[in-house]
């Protein structure tokens, strides 16, 4: 920013947003201040949340850039009704109010002129006169205004503490007219019921409103926040001495301050659970500190898991004293291909075993296995429930099965809240649960689905334990599969010859085992070299949106799949993904769009669901979920993706904040998701993310064709390098310790 005069205060009309950063909420427009002749002033900053066509009052400062010339710079703004005709519709036609838009707007203002905004605000009914307004609109437009007087009353108290407008919005939904006293009196409580919000944000306000720094209230959110965001990485409980140390660091505060608090947290039943937790190899016991959901669902989770192996009952008792080679026989001939032995002990234990596990790489007939016990199971008119973590997923095993399978989310119809419909009240009506891509299941959601299987029942998790574990805490499969535990199972090792064709198995085979992949002379497989990050990020997109589609005569929304190690950085999944939607799917005139925060929605965008919803679709809408935008509708603020599981959910623009773009989404959330092609960025830029089971991960998405690009040295790096250490869960010592006391006299 060149030469920077003193404050200053500029008001005008936003009329376009020229660029938003998503993250840092740093904005270009274009303003109008009324001067005429059509000049637009250019402001820079903190414009978070202004939708064009409102009046702004800016505090900030000029100066200049050398290439773009005369500049504002925004501190703070806030809203000022307009004066002007021309203000009032562009204000009226921004989508402000649900039920305007540009063309009711000019109607409205044709009508009343200058006195518009007076007429909604005291003589609402009136809007009848105006041509092609219903009751019912008029309702709506009433509803909304007294909504949006509401909220610009809060708005001035929250922006006076810091807020910026977006977040203004959403603490003004969870509480309405109770917005003031909970961000003055309990700030911290924000990171806990509004999305978006998280403790360092809160934080901020706290100290907005005078909450001191040393507050024993303070501290323990502090305490609490480290707990959750080391429950976003994976952990459910962290050691004792880790947690003081991260809150410490946090806080900035005295450990003495922080020992007392996490005292008081512990003597809180809602607070957290201290437990100590045994350590293999004669290593002392760990402390270990919980938040009080992970503690009860790893309980409840083992004591299920243990209860259901051990119950006389059993729905599929036929299968006890079945003569296998006869059935096997029978399932050949009805299959049209033999098992391999392997094969054959997983579809036993299956079927005579409660609670049992299956795992092994692609090509290695995990499928087909799932598909011949569930053959049998219906063959002895059994009731077989299918189901995975994600649409694609459970799409994928209604397609092998020919059986219906749906999401685990709406198997057991989840409410808000995170409540089911199914528990242990209510078992699902099975003798035969089947759970297909269980490396995806976390804790919590692994515990509701195992709540909800009856006593007798069988239940039977496929998985690949070498890939990513789920996203939530926990690592179930992999603490399944522990050692000296009591589940049973088998995992899958030999490969089968049509699949040793595919490079694209041939190659995650050999990453898995730590040896670099075979770049060359396969037709499924390739690497495009190029070392520097920016240059692979564009190569990426060329070879996504362009190559691939010309080549191989795919679809670049549809078949092709971006999956990157990371978000951030040149060749993340958000930097990709904006260059991916110019080339695929581009402005144009005729294309409604609509902008948000730092991203633009169009019509024929790739999108996905960020956070759970479950007030959305039918059963809720989940995290993970991608769909297409199929209709935008700026009268109603409204616009329509169709979703992976064939759903057509509407999205308020205001709830734009749960979308992002999916054309290119990072390995993690690729999970569970099956592609005909993948292109993976895999560079020196991601060097802190490229591990063995992320690379891994992402190879085995793809059914048909995988393009690496990016630096040997970086896939290297990847092949190499194995995750480091487990996550700190407890459940394989829970269920080691049941076999335990099953073995004691």
């Amino acid at each position: 920013m060149g030469n920077a005069v003193n404050a200053a205060v500029v008001e005008g009309v936003l009329e376009r947003i020229t660029y938003a950063h998503e993250e840092s909420g740093y904005t270009v427009a274009r303003v109008d201040t009324g001067r005429g002749a059509g000049e637009l002033l250019t402001v820079v900053g903190a414009l978070w949340g202004a939708q064009p066509g409102e009046s702004l009052r800016m505090e900030g400062r000029w100066g200049s850039h050398p290439q773009y010339g005369k500049q504002f710079t925004v501190e703070n703004y806030t809203t000022v009704l307009p004066a002007t005709v021309q203000g009032i519709r562009r204000y009226l036609g921004s989508g402000l109010i649900k039920g305007i838009g540009p063309r009711i707007a000019d109607r409205i203002t044709e009508h009343f002129g200058a006195g518009t905004l007076d007429i909604i605000e005291e003589q609402a009914q009136r809007l009848i006169e105006v041509p092609g307004l219903g009751p019912k609109r008029m309702k709506m437009i009433a509803a909304a205004w007294e909504e949006q007087k509401a909220i610009k009353e809060v708005m001035v108290f929250l922006q006076g503490v810091g807020v910026s407008t977006s977040l203004a919005v959403r603490i003004y939904k969870k509480y309405a007219d109770d917005a003031v006293t909970v961000v003055r009196e309990r700030p911290y409580q924000l990171a806990a019921d509004v999305w978006g919000i998280g403790f360092l944000t809160a934080d901020r306000i706290a100290q907005a409103v005078g909450i001191p720094h040393d507050s024993p209230e303070r501290v323990r959110a502090g305490i609490q926040y480290a707990l959750s965001q080391s429950a976003d990485q994976g952990h459910c409980f962290l050691p004792e001495e880790q947690l003081i140390a991260d809150a410490v660091k946090l806080l900035q505060v005295d450990t003495g301050l922080v020992i007392d608090c996490l005292a008081e947290l512990a003597a809180d039943p809602e607070g957290v659970v201290r437990e100590k937790i045994p350590q293999g190899g004669g290593e002392e016991p760990v402390t270990a500190v919980y938040l009080v959901p992970f503690h009860r669902a790893e309980l409840s989770l083992a004591g299920r898991l243990t209860r259901l192996l051990r119950t006389p009952e059993d729905r599929l008792a036929v299968f006890g004293d079945v003569d296998w080679e006869r059935a096997l026989a029978w399932l050949a001939r009805r299959t049209g291909a033999e098992l391999a032995p392997e094969q054959q002990d997983a579809v036993r234990l299956a079927l005579t075993r409660k609670v049992a596990v299956l795992t092994g790489g692609p090509g290695c007939g995990k499928s087909f296995t799932v598909r011949s016990v569930v053959e049998l199971a219906r063959a002895k008119k059994a009731r077989v429930v299918l189901a995975a973590p994600t649409g694609r997923a459970a799409k994928r095993l209604a397609e092998l099965t020919g059986a219906e399978a749906s999401t685990v989310h709406r198997l057991l119809e989840l409410k808000p809240g995170g409540d089911a419909a199914y528990d242990a009240d209510r078992p699902l009506e099975a003798d035969l649960v089947v759970v297909d891509e269980a490396s995806m299941l976390d804790l919590l959601l692994a515990n509701k689905l195992v709540k909800a299987v009856p006593p007798g029942a069988h239940l039977l998790l496929v998985g690949d334990v070498d890939q990513l574990p789920s996203v939530g805490a926990g690592e179930v499969l992999r603490d399944l599969l522990a050692d000296g535990g009591p589940v049973p199972c088998v995992r899958l090792t030999r490969i089968f010859r049509q699949a040793q064709q595919s490079g694209v198995v041939t190659n995650a085979h050999r990453v898995n085992a730590g040896r670099p992949p075979l770049t060359q002379g396969l037709p499924d497989f390739f690497l495009f070299a190029e070392e520097d990050t920016e240059a692979a990020g564009r190569l990426t997109v060329d070879v996504a949106a362009r190559r691939i589609p010309a080549t191989f005569g795919l679809d670049a929304r549809r078949d092709i799949q971006v999956l990157a190690p990371m978000h951030r950085g040149p060749a993340g999944a958000g930097a990709l993904n904006a260059l991916l939607q110019q080339a695929v799917t581009p402005a144009r005139p005729e294309v409604p769009e609509r902008r948000f925060g730092g991203r633009v929605f169009r019509v024929g965008d790739k999108v996905t669901q960020i956070r759970n919803n479950y007030e959305k679709g039918r059963n809720g809408v989940f995290n993970g979920t991608v769909g297409v935008v199929t209709d935008m509708n700026t009268d109603d603020q409204r616009l329509l993706v169709r979703t992976d599981e064939d759903e057509e959910v509407p999205y308020d623009f205001d709830e734009l904040d749960e979308l992002a773009h999916a054309y290119a989404v990072t390995i993690h959330r690729s999970q569970g998701s099956e592609y005909p092609a993948v292109v993976i960025p895999v560079t020196t830029g991601a060097w802190m993310m490229l591990q063995r089971n992320l690379l891994y991960t992402a190879i085995t998405r793809a059914k048909r064709l995988v393009v690496l690009v990016g630096s040997r040295r970086a896939l290297g790096q990847a092949v190499r390098t194995v995750s480091a250490g487990r996550r700190c869960t407890a459940l394989d010592h829970r269920l080691a310790g049941a076999v335990a006391v099953a073995q004691l006299p």
